[in-house]
């Protein structure tokens, strides 16, 4: 079992960055995919991006293609997301989630662990 914390989340001007980490305790951490979505005020909770158990494999949606990086650093058991030109529209609630089953997988449903978010504002 892991337990997702993130952290790095606050207010960026249009156009600026901003890296989001997920600490995951557990020391299963390295044997599962990872993933992080995204809540806006008054939308659906959205995926964002994904990762492989290995990090060899990444996968994200066509709102962050180019612009967002995810990553994972296994011996410290963290996994990051880093985000360029960032837009007014990524202003959400970053959730960072774990699946046990290491899949690259883009359904929320497929995870088992979940953090408590991180808000990140994007000012115009």
């Amino acid at each position: 079992q892991v337990q997702p914390v993130e952290s790095g989340g606050g207010l960026v001007q249009a156009g600026g960055s901003l890296t989001l980490s997920c600490a995951a305790s557990g020391r299963t951490f390295s044997t599962y995919g990872m993933g992080w979505f995204r809540q806006a005020p008054g939308k659906e909770r959205e995926f964002v991006a994904a990762i492989s158990w290995t990090g060899g494999y990444t996968y994200y949606a066509d709102s962050v293609k180019g612009r967002f990086t995810i990553s994972r650093d296994n011996a410290k058991n963290t996994v990051y997301l880093r985000m360029n030109s960032l837009k007014p529209e990524d202003t959400a609630v970053y959730y960072c989630a774990a699946d046990r089953s290491s899949r690259l997988t883009t359904s929320q449903n497929e995870y088992d662990y979940w953090g408590q978010g991180t808000q990140v504002t994007v000012s115009s």
